[in-house]
């Protein structure tokens, strides 16, 4: 039986204990992305079918969620009111909702917190009947409990200076300057027949 120095089994352990970590890890780190994955499509489904209840419970206690109307909304009972508002409530604004998330590349991860983004293509039908795709971005910062993850910070945004509802408010901005300069053109017009009739005619020349 051959001894080792206690020196040489320390230096064995150091040189084999990397390769093992660094075989688990792809391992660790491909289930965690599959785990992430499901995930997306669960949020994804969740709200194609308005199912509220399904989206809140993959959320964190404290969740926020910035909203592409620049609303702010903390914690899972905040994110409901603002769903019911705006989609369930007397004032509600969105009729139905189409959305696919499409993820930029692969869930950063840091521990037990990982970072993701993306972009996202959504199709709205808004109660007064306009129907718009609009490109997002988002970014999404997610957390691990046991053995699940949450989503704990949503960010949702588009491109303030080209979007379809930026150029339905110029549409209607040219078209309401456009009527409004009909009418005043046909006011002036009937103004300006009015003081016809009403002037004298020319005066009679003496004899």
């Amino acid at each position: 039986m051959i001894r080792l120095p206690g020196c040489c089994v320390v230096a064995l352990l150091f040189a084999v204990l990397p390769s093992v970590v660094l075989a688990q890890q792809p391992t660790a780190d491909a289930a965690t992305h599959d785990a992430l994955r499901v995930l997306k499509q669960e949020m994804e489904d969740a709200l194609n079918t308005q199912d509220i209840d399904r989206l809140l419970s993959h959320l964190h206690p404290d969740v926020s969620f910035t909203t592409m109307n620049n609303d702010v909304r903390v914690g899972k009972e905040s994110i409901r009111a603002y769903y019911d508002e705006m989609m369930r409530g007397p004032n509600r604004v969105v009729d139905r909702i189409q959305a696919k998330f499409e993820v930029d590349d692969l869930t950063r991860l840091y521990g037990d917190t990982g970072i993701a983004r993306g972009s996202s293509r959504d199709h709205y039908v808004l109660t007064d009947g306009t129907d718009i795709v609009i490109d997002g971005r988002w970014t999404c910062t997610l957390v691990r409990e046991g053995d699940r993850w949450r989503i704990a910070a949503f960010h949702y945004s588009t491109n303030v200076f080209d979007n379809p509802l930026l150029t339905r408010v110029k549409h209607l901005a040219v078209a309401g300057a456009t009527v409004i300069g009909l009418g005043a053109l046909v006011a002036g017009a009937a103004i300006g027949r009015r003081l016809r009739r009403r002037s004298p005619g020319p005066a009679p020349h003496a004899p």
